[in-house]
């Protein structure tokens, strides 16, 4: 499930996914089940709307963990091609 974030190109946090979504380039997005719903709730309404496939974590720490940072993260999306 979080394998393919593991070695493939994305963008971590909710500005960049937003503007990833906005420009065509994000091919599937993930969110923190643990987060905000702040943060993931308009970038799970952009998905919607743009008919991108959004999956779930746990959690933060776990998010943040497969994307190689060393804080959680609330939203992260795999990018196209």
């Amino acid at each position: 499930m979080l394998a393919e974030l593991l070695n493939s190109p994305k963008v971590v946090g909710a500005k960049q996914v937003k503007r990833a979504i906005e420009l065509g380039a994000a091919g599937k997005v993930y969110l923190a089940e643990d987060a905000d719903p702040r943060v993931t709730q308009p970038v799970a309404a952009l998905s919607r709307e743009r008919g991108i496939p959004l999956q779930t974590v746990p959690s933060m720490k776990e998010l943040g963990r497969v994307c190689g940072i060393a804080v959680g993260a609330a939203v992260a999306a795999l990018m196209k091609g």
